[in-house]
């Protein structure tokens, strides 16, 4: 995009106005910077069997570096997101990119189990730019195509979180685990300074004290039905995908003889799944956005069941994890469509409800995914967890049922 349409978008920015134009390049630059930074939940996962042995931490507390992680990034959302309604969204986004960068550093070199886990907290905490750049450009884009571009966005913050597995294994396997938190560190450096320069200045017009700020967040929740829905709807599906993400790995190494780069390939073909945010965002711009969240609501529990099928390889465990992830992104696009329409002016915040609910019910996922699997094995894991996107699905027909 060249300089000067970037200096038009400033000034319009600054008085609060939507900004004319938005890029291909820099819709594509946004999904890879939403991707990359998101990532950086996730890069522990696979690994923590390598961490924990060599800062001194025990096997029974490994996964609290995971658990941490996500707290920190849900503290973030519901703390730090909202501040893009209050503060010029360029330097938030810079300064959170520069900070995450410096802790991935920090994880890096410590030896200490407890500093460990401290900046294992703080990572996740300063990795919440990625949930400002997602309505900054909603901001930017025009009423007619904003589904479509959110929906482009989505689509790289969905790989970043896909990808962000194998590619830990892989760099792990050549490099060691501290290897992973310096290349992830160097990256946040390199997108941080490119941002500096690519996104335009936006000084939002809200203006209030940050208490009244962070209360305005709840107030939003109770006064908006739609945004509880919605919130709801995602929060249970990203429940059903972080379960499924968190045992299938198990299930494929214990049953199907999978090593560590075979489980990474898996994971690669799930990111097909992702496919599902341009087209989400088309559904929604074309007045399609209940349809689509029906066939999203539908595929979930379906796809889930699908998984359960014994007997056939783990074929059916390919096609659960490519249908999951579809219907989870179809259904997180289309309700990010609807929640940024409630208020124009308060998306930071309207967003920082909606993926609080979604990382909440995901924590909430990993939490429980370990001991159900140990206790009942893939196939009844597989169907109690299609309960949970059911209870999406019946809510959502409930609704419709009552409006008539």
């Amino acid at each position: 995009m060249p300089t000067g349409n970037f200096a038009t978008t400033a000034s319009t920015a600054l008085k609060g106005e939507r900004p004319a134009t938005l890029s291909g390049a820099l819709v594509a630059l946004l999904a890879f910077c939403c991707g990359a930074v998101v990532a950086n939940l996730y890069y522990a996962q696979p690994i923590v069997e390598l961490i924990a042995p060599q800062i001194g931490l025990s096997n029974a507390h490994a996964s609290l570096i995971v658990s941490l992680t996500q707290l920190g990034y849900a503290a973030g959302l519901l703390l730090l997101v909202p501040l893009a309604d209050l503060m010029e969204n360029r330097r938030l986004v810079v300064g959170f990119t520069l900070a995450v960068s410096l802790c991935l550093i920090a994880a890096g070199f410590t030896e200490s189990p407890s500093l460990f886990l401290a900046l294992s907290l703080l990572i996740g905490l300063t990795s919440v730019a990625v949930q400002i750049l997602v309505p900054l450009a909603a901001h930017m884009a025009p009423e007619e195509s904003r589904g479509r571009v959110v929906g482009n966005i989505m689509s790289g913050l969905l790989l970043g979180i896909l990808l962000s597995r194998p590619l830990s294994s892989l760099l792990a396997q050549a490099f060691g685990w501290r290897g992973v938190f310096f290349s992830a560190a160097g990256l946040m450096a390199v997108i941080a300074c490119v941002m500096a320069v690519a996104l335009p200045r936006r000084m939002p017009t809200h203006q209030s004290s940050y208490g009244e700020l962070i209360g305005s967040v709840f107030a939003l929740a109770r006064r908006h039905a739609g945004l509880r829905e919605r919130s709801l709807y995602q929060g249970l599906l990203f429940a059903s995908f972080s379960l499924f993400w968190t045992i299938v790995p198990i299930e494929l190494i214990r049953q199907h003889g999978f090593s560590q780069a075979q489980v990474a390939v898996f994971a690669l073909v799930g990111a097909v799944g992702a496919i599902a945010a341009p087209i989400a965002g088309r559904l929604a711009d074309a007045g399609h956005g209940q349809r689509g969240t029906l066939v999203a609501l539908l595929l979930a529990p379906l796809s889930l069941l699908i998984g359960a099928l014994p007997g056939s390889g783990y074929l059916w465990l390919v096609v659960c994890a490519v249908l999951l992830d579809f219907a989870v992104q179809l259904n997180m696009v289309l309700g990010q469509r609807e929640v940024y329409a409630i208020d124009p002016h308060s998306r930071a915040r309207l967003n920082a409800v909606y993926m609080t609910s979604i990382f909440v019910g995901g924590a909430l996922g990993s939490l429980v995914a370990s001991p159900l699997y140990e206790q009942v094995g893939w196939s009844l894991s597989a169907t109690s967890i299609a309960a949970v996107p059911g209870l999406a699905l019946l809510l959502f027909l409930l609704r419709h049922y009552r409006q008539g």
